[in-house]
């Protein structure tokens, strides 16, 4: 019995509801399971280009140009990136070791950008005469790296056919299998506003570099494959670097609108760049290989991703009469693998490359040869093939860490009114462009789901309906007479509001428990994370549709109730979007933030990848904004904190000046 009463003393602290009906509200289905991915899908479908085929060669010799530009320019060389493009390619030879029957094979390492280093293994045929063919293997997400048997295998079979072959490590695989080179780590670069693509987009362009400068190499003949990530890596550079002759992606990619509506692959950081699909999917990219030799490798039962049957006739459909405009429809081909069929580069596979190289790269020689030349004990071990890096090699967290030091360049706030009201004015219009704010206005349909009244509580569970796209679950509580409306979310969802809720009913509130978009009930069913980035690829921002449901959900309340509200957001996510939300809405009249983020660069000092919170890598926010400069243009609200860390506490606290010059006699983080 004593246990029990401590329990129901201790319900609030403990995140347990005194009533019941509370957490059961909180839990019963509003919007349903699909309604968030379904709308989702909607939203950025919408988004994504639509190949529109040109007239003539000519034509499309134009628009594949400018779409080449304005993905360089745009998407991969922004920020500190755009230097990164014009540094000298840096080769060490390492070692030169015995290959096997007929070629060497040479130990290096090149530097994408200053200080950071790539690994890489030059295969050279022993009697080179001549201008010969040249081919970058690239490789996906195989811990083996450059040391995967089938890309060795790959690499050997082009070599001993009389071709130099750079076979190069991609980041976060093989001797980049580090924490600090994850692939979601790319998206910290993008949160400190340089382009995150930008270190993938160079690791292939310069072994390209080194290829070319190649006194042998012939510029007319340049090839590149790979399998999975690599098959990313194939298009992505095939398409927008001309050097590229022939391509052979392998399982590697579909079109945006393939993966969106199909809902089977979406892909990582790396296939969902920021704001590449506000210029091109990737049918445009392949199209631009028109009218160059490209082989579409797929898998009729891939077990991984971008299996055949969904990913490739959208590809090859839409891109056949762009190839048709040159005349040279058997150049754009296609291999399905059906034994094994699985995520494969084997030997079918490898056979249909080489087939593709002997008809473009040896038309007419007789003597080529298609089938694969046997090599596995040629195949060398990881420790065999390792090459020494620098001790302080860069990787992409360090860079991020590089790139924050002097971040974010506003940092100074005025410290005399005039001008700090001209400061807040101009940035809040800027903080509006970085994330993308969508207002949706008084456009809000409320749909009552279910409502209860039981011992003087009522609870009314309703749809949201803002604009024509997106639904939010709501959950209503009261009292009797309220004093005051406070919305309340949460990281863990609305489920794990209980206790906030129970406490400000005892305080005379009306509150509304909510889900914004990824939180909850109102997150994609599927995928997870990777919708954060679809959402960023097609030119929004979470946090612009998060803010603004939140800020529409206030603008609701306020005009349901008293015409003023109160946020109570727990969590370091939802408290930085609490606080965006403020920044918007002029029904928001104070926050309350629980456990809030103290800085952006807690997400870089900590190493967090983009799947522990998507919205949180909004390109450029860190550039132009910290947590607290956001919360100064909330001021003069009432901004409290709790639970905070030293560092949130230490970076708010610096918001009293503010208030001091805005004249008010309030200590905002009481």
């Amino acid at each position: 019995m004593r246990f029990l009463i401590l329990l129901i003393l201790l319900a609030p602290s403990l995140g347990l509801a005194a009533d019941p009906a509370i957490e059961a509200a909180l839990r019963k289905e509003i919007i349903g399971p699909r309604t968030a991915l379904i709308e989702t899908q909607e939203f950025v479908d919408a988004k994504i280009p639509r190949l529109v085929a040109p007239k003539t060669a000519a034509e499309w010799d134009r628009e594949a140009e400018r779409m080449r530009e304005k993905v360089k320019n745009d998407v991969i060389f922004r920020g500190e990136a755009a230097k990164w493009r014009d540094a000298k390619t840096k080769v060490e030879i390492v070692e030169t070791v015995k290959g096997g029957e007929g070629y060497t094979l040479k130990k290096l390492r090149y530097e994408i950008l200053p200080g950071f280093w790539i690994p890489a293994l030059l295969y050279e045929p022993e009697k080179l005469s001549g201008k010969v063919p040249v081919s970058l293997a690239v490789n996906g997400h195989d811990r083996k790296g450059t040391a995967a048997d089938y890309k060795q295998i790959r690499c050997i079979n082009m070599a001993k056919r009389g071709m130099i072959v750079l076979n190069v490590e991609w980041l976060g695989m093989g001797q980049l299998n580090i924490p600090g080179d994850a692939h979601g780590a790319m998206n910290q670069l993008n949160l400190c506003g340089s382009g995150g693509i930008a270190p993938f987009y160079l690791s292939m362009s310069r072994g390209l570099d080194i290829l070319l400068a190649h006194p042998n190499a012939d510029p007319k003949r340049v090839a590149v494959s790979g399998l999975s990530g690599g098959g990313w890596q194939t298009i992505f550079i095939s398409s927008l670097d001309t050097r590229v002759t022939l391509a052979n992606p392998v399982a590697g990619y579909s079109s945006y609108r393939t993966r969106v509506l199909e809902g089977k692959d979406l892909g990582d950081s790396e296939q969902t760049p920021s704001d590449l699909a506000t210029v091109a999917d990737y049918l445009h990219l392949t199209a631009m290989r028109a009218p160059h030799p490209t082989l579409l490798t797929f898998n009729s039962k891939d077990n991984c991703c971008f299996a055949a049957g969904t990913a490739l006739p959208p590809l090859k459909d839409g891109c056949l009469p762009i190839y048709r405009l040159y005349k040279a429809e058997d150049a754009l081909r296609s291999h399905v693998n059906d034994v094994p069929g699985d995520h494969n580069f084997g030997k079918e596979n490898r056979e249909a490359l080489y087939k593709m190289i002997g008809d473009f790269f040896y038309p007419g020689d007789k003597t080529y040869k298609a089938e694969e030349i046997t090599c596995d004990k040629e195949v060398k071990s990881r420790e065999e093939l390792n090459v020494p890096l620098p001790a302080d090699n860069l990787d992409l967290n360090s860079l991020a860490r590089s790139l924050m030091a002097n971040l974010p360049r506003h940092n100074d706030m005025p410290k005399e009114k005039e001008k700090l009201e001209s400061w807040r004015k101009e940035r809040s219009a800027a903080l509006d462009r970085l994330i993308r704010f969508v207002d949706f206005g008084k456009n809000i349909v409320n749909t009552e789901v279910a409502k209860t009244e039981q011992n003087g509580l009522t609870i009314r569970s309703s749809k949201l309906q803002l604009g024509k796209q997106w639904t939010v679950p709501v959950v209503e509580f009261t009292k009797g007479k309220f004093k005051g409306t406070t919305v309340v979310l949460s990281d863990e969802g609305r489920v794990a509001t209980s206790a906030k809720i129970e406490e400000l009913l005892n305080a005379g509130h009306r509150v509304i428990a909510v889900d914004i978009w990824y939180f909850g009930e109102a997150k994609p069913i599927r995928h997870d994370w990777l919708w954060g980035l679809m959402l960023d690829t097609v030119g929004q921002r979470p946090f612009g549709v998060q803010a603004g449901q939140l800020a529409a959900v206030c603008g609701w309340a306020a005009g349901e109730g008293e015409g003023k509200v109160a946020v109570a957001a727990v969590g370091p996510r939802v408290s930085v979007i609490a606080l965006l939300a403020a920044v918007e809405a002029k029904a928001i009249d104070s926050l309350e933030l629980t456990k809030p983020l103290g800085s952006f660069k807690e997400i870089i000092e900590k190493n967090q990848v983009v799947a522990t919170a998507p919205e949180q890598f909004c390109f450029g926010l860190l550039d132009e904004f910290d947590v607290k400069q956001i919360a100064a243009l909330v001021a003069p609200r009432k901004i409290s904190i709790k639970q905070a860390s030293e560092r949130a506490t230490k970076e708010f606290a610096e918001l009293k000046e503010i208030y001091k010059l805005l004249g008010v006699e309030l200590d905002p983080l009481r």
